[in-house]
This record gives C-alpha cells, structure tokens and sequence, in this order.
C-alpha cells in the first residue's frame, strides 16, 4: 500500500523557519517525481515546489521562490522542504505528492498529474 506521511508543520512567528518532511513506503519512491503543494483557508490547493526523480531539477512558485528550498534523499525515499522567512500568507495544510511515472527529470507543477498524496501537515505563521 503507498503511504506519503508528512510531518514538521506547526506554530511559527512570521520570519521564522520549518522543515517539513515526507516519508514515502510502499513503493520505490526514489524513480518518482515529488511535489509540495499547499491550501490555505479558503483557497484552493497550489502548487508550491516539485524536484524531479534524481533531485537534480527543482521548481517553485513565484511567491516562495529564494525562500523556500526543496529536497530530497531517494535512499530514505523522503522529500523535504526547508521554509524559511515565513509569512502569515504560508499558513496553509501542506501536502505531499508524487507522480508515479517514473524518471521524470522535470517535474510536474499541477495538482493533476500527481497521483499519491499524504493526509497534509498544518503550518500556521502568526504576525
């Protein structure tokens, strides 16, 4: 059975940093393309970064680019995603995902091509 389980979100002060983590069993996760995405209240889920299958291809959204860093360790088949300078704008559930086509070097950014997807992990920035 395929299992993302993110972990690391919590209570921060705006300018503060997080590190969430995304374990991944079940599958050989280290061929796959991974994803955070993000929902806030009231909004729809967004796509935050994307690392492709060998970690050398990353990608961002604008509103977290140079202060968000995506990462991953294939022989732990966990993503990661260090956040730094938070803003009360980054509250949100965030959510792991991986694209089960395998070797893709660049990874996808929209919600629709990802097929797995962990239960999120709350962070809330106060100001």
């Amino acid at each position: 059975q395929v299992q993302l389980v993110e972990s690391g979100g919590g209570l921060v002060q705006a300018g503060g940093s997080l590190e969430l983590s995304c374990v991944a069993s079940g599958h050989t996760f280290s061929m796959y393309a991974m994803g955070w995405f993000r929902q806030g209240p009231e909004k729809e889920r967004e796509f935050v970064a994307a690392i492709g299958w060998s970690g050398g291809n990353t990608y961002y959204a604008d509103s977290v680019k140079g202060r968000f860093t995506i990462s991953r360790d294939r022989a732990k088949n966990t993503v990661y995603l260090q956040m730094n300078s938070l803003e009360p704008e980054d509250t949100a559930v965030y959510y792991c995902a991986a694209d089960k086509t395998p070797f893709i070097t660049i990874a996808p950014v929209t919600l629709r091509d990802y097929d797995w997807w962990g239960q999120g992990t709350q962070v809330t920035v106060s100001s």
